[in-house]
């Protein structure tokens, strides 16, 4: 009998293969077209296709809720991430930007505890510790091996952790399709702002790259909406650990599509930054169980 947190494991691991999807889709747009351009385009692309969704449900884009501190402070740091790990996708290695960003869920953990006041134990901070030197495995800052590069990865995954603190902020009433579309012109002001600063000329994009462009919504929009379904499918802390499938699948798009061969410290930082998030998350399942028997108990008593 198949239970509903397999059918959630399998539609998150299918949800991870289309996101890795769309990173080598952004990766091949940025061999022929300067990463500015690419950010412009993808954050056009999104913003009209939620523009669009809104008015067919004959309902306003722009109301003054977004210009709530918190939307400005998601979407400020929207733009620091996008730019950041498109910068590092076109720069460096696809496979060790993606392990870079498989940190993103142990800086959200760190960041509640620093700034949410959420409660964080020895295990989950020894968690935290484990894969910062992951993280260190991979940037080697130092080292000969070093990539300065990398370090946009690196300010993407706090950018984009911050991103996610402040959402769990903002008002519920404020719709989500405004904060995603509101998100995407983020996205492409930051792109614009990029592609002037770094100087770029303009490249007319060909078939090959507006293929690649639309490649990668097709499977950004449905590795989000199989992600929706695997979280409401499966217990979230049953499917939550199988988010890490993505660096499985980036590695082999990375090998397969751009020949790439991540060394043993690559590898070996990546492993100890899944192993380290998956215990966090398995550590705060233990403690939710434990917080829901602990009220239960005071509620019958």
């Amino acid at each position: 009998m198949v239970t509903e947190n397999f059918r959630g494991a399998i539609l998150m691991v299918l949800s991870m293969a289309l996101f890795a999807l769309e990173d080598m889709f952004i990766k091949l747009m940025t061999l022929g077209l300067p990463y500015g351009q690419v950010l412009s385009m993808v954050g056009a692309a999104g913003f009209l296709a939620f523009w669009a969704s809104i008015l067919l449900r004959r309902q306003r884009f722009w109301t003054r809720a977004l210009l709530h501190p918190l939307v400005l402070l998601r979407n400020l740091c929207e733009i620091v991430g996008a730019i950041g790990f498109t910068a590092a996708l076109a720069l460096s290695d696809l496979s060790s930007t993606s392990a870079i960003l498989q940190a993103l869920p142990l800086f959200i953990v760190l960041g509640a505890a620093l700034f949410l006041g959420e409660p964080v134990g020895w295990r989950r901070c020894s968690a935290i510790a484990v894969g910062f030197a992951g993280v260190l495995l991979i940037v080697r800052p130092g080292l000969a091996a070093f990539q300065p590069v990398s370090l946009m990865a690196l300010a993407a995954v706090v950018a984009l952790a911050v991103r996610d603190l402040a959402t769990r902020r903002i008002p519920p009433g404020i719709r989500s399709d405004q904060i995603a579309g509101s998100a995407f012109l983020a996205i492409l002001l930051g792109g614009l702002a990029t592609w002037v600063a770094t100087g770029q000329p303009a490249v007319r994009p060909g078939a090959v790259q507006l293929g690649q462009l639309a490649g990668g919504m097709v499977v950004g929009v449905g590795g989000y909406v199989l992600l929706v379904a695997a979280t409401r499918v499966g217990d979230a802390v049953a499917v939550a650990p199988y988010r890490y499938a993505r660096l499985v699948f980036a590695l082999i798009v990375a090998f397969l599509v751009f020949d790439e061969r991540p060394d043993l410290p690559t590898l070996a930082g990546a492993a100890l930054i899944v192993a380290s998030g998956c215990y966090a998350m398995w550590r705060e399942a233990v403690l939710r169980r434990r917080r829901l028997r602990e009220a239960g108990f005071a509620t019958a008593s």
